[in-house]
């Protein structure tokens, strides 16, 4: 019988090839319990072949919330990937997004700006790609499709923001340092709980923003946290943020306890809507 019999693990490693490229994920152990298990995924929107990043613990068989984590301006690199893998560590599956298209990534501010400038400027766009992402996630036999959340950094931020503001079917999202301006947003549409985590320090959005933001939110009885993370600037999660900030001249750092403290927060909220 052992030789026909799976074991879970091998089981879910099978599913999950049957919905990616065939280039997995190399299995880890987590402590002495979980097995991450996944890797790129292939999927379209816009007839553009998007890749993405998929990762679970394939140690359960029960079907679990998700989230889906959209990335920096720079596109879907290494930072992205392993918020993804500290998701799945917590029992998420976890799908990293690429908006771009083919796995784009920007080496240098010029060139981000230019691949992320469409999103803001068409929001439309930048809903379909998301769109498609979150249909891909949902083809996963171990996601629980009535929790799923997503989260976002700086660029992705303002990409789960107004994705949520449109009405993505989404329990809640979270956004860490990104930006506030972007879809009004309507009582008819936006149904996700929002947690905004934002540096204190932050230069890149002014006062009248974050009033306007807040406002806006309140108009509709949206259902929103907003965290300041004092001394906290842009980019505060990402340990990679102090050398592009000298590198580029940017007004970037990171900063390891409002990094610390809006995880915890990400988690506490996790907690409260996925019950």
């Amino acid at each position: 019988m052992k030789k026909i019999i799976l074991s879970a693990s091998v089981l879910l490693a099978v599913l999950v090839s049957c919905n990616d490229t065939g280039k997995p994920e190399n299995k880890n152990e987590v402590g002495n319990r979980a097995i991450l298990a996944g890797g790129v995924v292939d999927y379209s929107a816009d007839t553009v072949n998007m890749q993405g990043y998929i990762v679970f613990d394939s140690a359960s068989t029960a079907k679990r919330p998700a989230v889906l984590v959209v990335p920096e301006w720079w596109g879907i690199g290494d930072y992205v990937k392993g918020r993804a893998r500290q998701l799945a560590e917590l029992g998420y599956i976890a799908m990293a997004v690429d908006m771009y298209g083919n796995a784009k990534e920007a080496t240098d501010p010029e060139t981000a700006g230019k691949m992320a400038m469409p999103f803001y400027t068409n929001p439309q766009m930048a809903k379909a790609r998301f769109d498609a992402a979150l249909a891909k996630l949902k083809t996963y036999p171990q996601v629980d499709t009535n929790r799923i959340a997503a989260i976002g950094y700086c660029f992705g931020g303002s990409m789960v923001l107004n994705a949520a503001k449109m009405g993505a079917p989404l329990v809640g999202v979270v956004s860490f340092h990104g930006g506030l301006a972007g879809v009004t947003p309507d009582k008819a549409t936006l149904k996700a709980k929002v947690l905004v985590c934002h540096g204190g320090a932050d230069n890149f959005e002014s006062p009248e923003e974050i009033a306007t933001f807040k406002k806006q939110m309140d108009s509709v009885g949206a259902d929103y946290t907003f965290k300041v993370y004092e001394g906290a600037t842009h980019a505060f999660t990402n340990p990679e943020a102090t050398e592009k900030g000298k590198k580029f001249n940017m007004p970037i750092s990171y900063n390891a306890a409002a990094d610390t403290a809006s995880w915890n927060d990400m988690k506490i909220f996790f907690g409260k809507i996925f019950k």
